[in-house]
C-alpha cells in the first residue's frame, strides 16, 4: 500500500466523520454553502509523516564541518518568523440539494412526492384506447369475437325443446311465449306462430301437460348449442380499433416564496433563527423538484423583493405591516408562477408582531386567496413572548393546521423541530392523518 492509498483511505475516514446533518443545520456555518451546493465540515484526520527532532544533536550523518563554519543561507520560512496570511486547509463534505433531501427524508421518515403540473411532452403510449375506425391491423379481434359470442348466447335457444312445448295439449304460440319468458328462453313470437302453423292437429296434443313434456325431453345447454353450431355472428357495430393512449409527461416545478420581517424588533438572533429554518427548507424543496425557483421578500411597513444574499443579511428597522408582503407575493405569483403550472410554497417568518388588525383583516384574506401547496409561518421570540406577538394566534384561529402551518423557533435547538413540522405537513396527502 503506497502513500496515495493511505491518502485516499484517510480522506474516506474523514468524510465518514462529517458533522451530523441536524447539528450542522442548528449550529453550523450555513454561510459557507451555496443554494445548489451544501458544504458540511468534516473532522480532518491528519496524515502520518516523518519529522526530524530538532533537539537531537548527536548521531551519524552530521557532516565534517568544524565549529563556526557557515552552513549556507537560511531559507524562507525557517525559524519562528511571522504567521502566514494564507487561509488554512479545511475539510468539507459536499452534497447537492437532491442528496440533502434524501438524507432529510431518511432522518424524518417523510417522503414528499413532487406534483407535476406543467405538461412538457405528449407522446403515444400503449394501444389501450378504442375507437370505431382505424387500420385493419389494429382491429381488436378478441373484443369483436366476445361481442358476437355474447349476442349469440343472449339470443340462443334450443328450438327442439321449445317446439316440444308447442306439442303440449292446450298450449299455443301465446301460451308458449309466456312460458318461455318465465324460463328465460329468448324466442320470438313470430317463430312460435310459424312453427305452430306447420304442425298437424295430432302433433299438437302429443303431451298431456308441460310437466310430462319436461320429464321426457332434455333441454340442451348453451355450451352444447355452441358446439352444435360454432358460427359467431359479427356486426360492423362490434368493430373496435386499438388506438395509442396519449400520455402527458409533467414537469415538477416549484417556486418557494420566503417572506421575512425586517422591522426594528427583528434583532440579530431572530434573523439567524430565520436563516437556519428557511435555508434547509429551500435546499430540501430544490432537491425534490426538477425545477425550483425562489422569491425573497423583505418587509417592514412596506414590502420589496430582494436577492438571497440580501434576504439573510438585511438589517432591521421600521414598523411592521405583514400584509404588504403577502400583497407583493400574490402579485409576483400571479404574474410569473401561475398555479396551473407551478407548485407553490409560501413561507413567512417574524416575531409575531404586526400592526393593529392587519393580521385578521388583511393577511388572512390574502392567504385564502393565494393558492399554494402550503403556507407556513415561523415565529421567533428568543427572549421570551411579547404581548404584541398575536399574529401566530390569529393564523391558528383562522386556518386548519394542514393549510397553514404555524410553528415557533426560539432557539437553535428548536430549528429541526420547526423544519420537521413544516415538511411533515407538506409531505402528508390531503385528508390523511
Amino acid at each position: 500500500m503506497g502513500l496515495r492509498d493511505d491518502l485516499d483511505r484517510y480522506r474516506k475516514v474523514g468524510e465518514e466523520r462529517r458533522d451530523d446533518l441536524s447539528d450542522f443545520i442548528q449550529y453550523g456555518d450555513l454561510g459557507g454553502s451555496r443554494q445548489d451546493r451544501i458544504r458540511i465540515p468534516i473532522k480532518i484526520v491528519d496524515l502520518p509523516e516523518f519529522e526530524y527532532d530538532r533537539r537531537d544533536m548527536g548521531g551519524v550523518g552530521q557532516g565534517d564541518a568544524d565549529e563556526g563554519d557557515a552552513v549556507g543561507r537560511p531559507q524562507p520560512g525557517d525559524g519562528d518568523g511571522e504567521p502566514g496570511e494564507e487561509e488554512g486547509e479545511h475539510g468539507y463534505y459536499e452534497m447537492d440539494p437532491e442528496e440533502f433531501a434524501e438524507e432529510l427524508d431518511e432522518e424524518f421518515e417523510l417522503y414528499l412526492e413532487p406534483k407535476g403540473k406543467a405538461v412538457i411532452e405528449e407522446k403515444e403510449g400503449d394501444l389501450t384506447d378504442l375507437v370505431r375506425s382505424g387500420p385493419r391491423s389494429t382491429l381488436d379481434l378478441e373484443r369483436m369475437f366476445k361481442s358476437g359470442l355474447k349476442r349469440k348466447l343472449a339470443s340462443q335457444f334450443d328450438p327442439e325443446y321449445v317446439k316440444e312445448a308447442l306439442r303440449v295439449e292446450g298450449m299455443g304460440p301465446e301460451s308458449v311465449f309466456d312460458w318461455a319468458r318465465e324460463e328465460r328462453i329468448n324466442v320470438s313470437k313470430r317463430w312460435l306462430e310459424e312453427t305452430y302453423a306447420e304442425m298437424d292437429d295430432e302433433e299438437k296434443t302429443r303431451w298431456s301437460s308441460m310437466e310430462e313434456m319436461q320429464e321426457n325431453v332434455d333441454r340442451r345447454t348453451p355450451a352444447e348449442l355452441i358446439r352444435a353450431d360454432s358460427r359467431v355472428p359479427f356486426r360492423t357495430e362490434d368493430e373496435r380499433y386499438r388506438f395509442p393512449e396519449i400520455v402527458e409527461e409533467h414537469e415538477s416545478k416549484v417556486v418557494v416564496v420566503n417572506i421575512r420581517d425586517v422591522s426594528g424588533s427583528m434583532g440579530k438572533m431572530k434573523r439567524e433563527l430565520v436563516e437556519r429554518t428557511f435555508t434547509p427548507l429551500d435546499w430540501y424543496l430544490q432537491g425534490k423538484y426538477e425545477e425550483a425557483e425562489f422569491v425573497y421578500i423583505a418587509h417592514d411597513i412596506d414590502a420589496w423583493e430582494v436577492d438571497r444574499e440580501e434576504f439573510f443579511g438585511i438589517q432591521s428597522g421600521g414598523g411592521t405591516r405583514i400584509s404588504s408582503a403577502y400583497e407583493l407575493a400574490a402579485e409576483i405569483l400571479d404574474e410569473r408562477y401561475p398555479w396551473s403550472d407551478w407548485n407553490r410554497y409560501v413561507f413567512a417568518a417574524g416575531d409575531g408582531e404586526n400592526s393593529s388588525n392587519d393580521s385578521k383583516e388583511r393577511v388572512v384574506p390574502l392567504i385564502e386567496e393565494t393558492d399554494a401547496n402550503l403556507h407556513a409561518y415561523v415565529e421567533t421570540q428568543p427572549s421570551g413572548g411579547s404581548v404584541n406577538a398575536t399574529h401566530s394566534q390569529e393564523l391558528t384561529d383562522a386556518f386548519p393546521k394542514d393549510e397553514v402551518v404555524v410553528t415557533q423557533v426560539n432557539s437553535r435547538d428548536e430549528v429541526m423541530d420547526a423544519v420537521y413540522t413544516v415538511l411533515k405537513t407538506a409531505a402528508t396527502p390531503e385528508g390523511a392523518e
